[in-house]
């Protein structure tokens, strides 16, 4: 027979759902590829300003999955949400993780590119 019920695991009591950021405007008007070239930028040096390597990679792939994925690789990796749109996170050595609005999400002003 199956579990009538589940119980919270003992880590789950402050686990945070994450969501989308809020919608937010770049400083000035930019292309998907300059976008997609600041992430790039991002995660090539994040690792260089402390953390572990691992959290970054998973703290990359959760922002590039939808909502439901990107959960499960957070708890997985046992990253703790600060905000819930993960713009702060610590990992369980209490390193601070701090993402821009631009890796996870795309601004307003976003100028469409045409003919790509």
């Amino acid at each position: 027979m199956g579990c009538a019920g589940s119980t919270p695991a003992k880590g789950d009591v402050n686990v945070k759902k994450i969501r989308k950021p809020k919608p937010w405007k770049h400083p000035q008007p930019i292309t998907k590829s300059q976008l997609v070239q600041m992430r790039e930028e991002f995660w090539d040096t994040a690792p260089h300003y402390g953390g572990r390597k691992e959290i970054w990679d998973a703290l990359r792939a959760a922002g590039e999955a939808d909502l439901t994925l990107a959960q499960a690789i957070v708890d997985s990796a046992g990253i703790i949400v600060q905000n819930a749109d993960l713009t702060v996170c610590y990992d369980e050595r209490g390193a601070k993780y701090e993402l821009p609005k631009y890796v996870l999400s795309e601004p307003t002003n976003l100028i469409r590119e045409s003919g790509k």
